[in-house]
């Protein structure tokens, strides 16, 4: 069996895939870019994406036989700790003038596209934080993250930018790292980050059946994910 899958699956997947009785070769990345793939004909069983969008698009297209929804994430926003000012929250923080702020690459990875909703959601400030932000990741030409690295660790640290917004499953892990200081975003601006299976043949279907069984669902909770509106 062989499956396409979001980048931010990464870490979770090894786990998920030792429970599963059947062997499954499995290539990560932006969730865009591999849409653009598997619509240019390569070949798989199941897509898992970091939104409705992308396999609702190849069912609508014939490619996928099913869209099968199997978790849900959010965003956050890592800041370089040394930067902070005393009674900073996530909105001071990142709307403070002078500060680097990177992103991923909306249209290629669904985190840059849900972060492009975040600056929507904050109003005028938001599309000043917009006007300043780069994308740094996620994209077509984007430099790779470095294998066992995270990208907001990667890039504060190695001086690209002061803070980075990036999902929340990564969240716990990066509150260990010295020198980084992650902030929660609060709902009502911080868009829920759908992830969905486009389920391209019958032993796609198996696995996606697996993925929202109570085994997978415990594994993806431990690792910093939530459940599916729809599980």
């Amino acid at each position: 069996m062989r499956a396409l899958a979001a980048g931010s699956l990464r870490v979770v997947w090894q786990e998920l895939m030792a429970h599963f009785p059947e062997p499954v070769e499995t290539q990560f990345g932006p969730a865009g870019l591999l849409r653009e793939r598997i619509e240019a004909g390569e070949a798989c069983d199941l897509f898992a994406s970091a939104n409705l969008a992308h396999p609702q698009a190849l069912l609508a297209s014939g490619r996928a036989l099913a869209v099968v929804p199997f978790a849900s994430n959010r965003l956050c926003l890592t800041v370089r700790s040394d930067l902070l000012q005393s009674g900073d929250d996530w909105h001071s923080a990142l709307t403070r003038e002078g500060l680097r702020v990177a992103t991923s690459t909306a249209g290629a990875d669904p985190s840059g596209d849900y972060t492009q909703a975040l600056f929507t959601r904050m109003g005028t400030a938001g599309e000043a934080v917009r006007e300043r932000a780069k994308a740094l990741v996620g994209g077509r030409d984007s430099a790779p993250v470095p294998t066992g690295r995270l990208a907001a660790e990667w890039i504060i640290h190695g001086g690209q930018a002061d803070a980075f917004i990036g999902y929340a499953s990564y969240a716990a892990r990066l509150r260990e790292i010295p020198g980084l200081t992650v902030m929660e975003i609060p709902a009502p601006f911080n868009p829920r980050a759908e992830y969905a299976c486009g389920v391209m043949s019958g032993e796609g279907q198996r696995l996606a059946v697996y993925l929202r069984s109570v085994k997978a669902q415990e594994i993806l909770q431990r690792a910093g994910f939530s459940p599916s509106s729809e599980c």
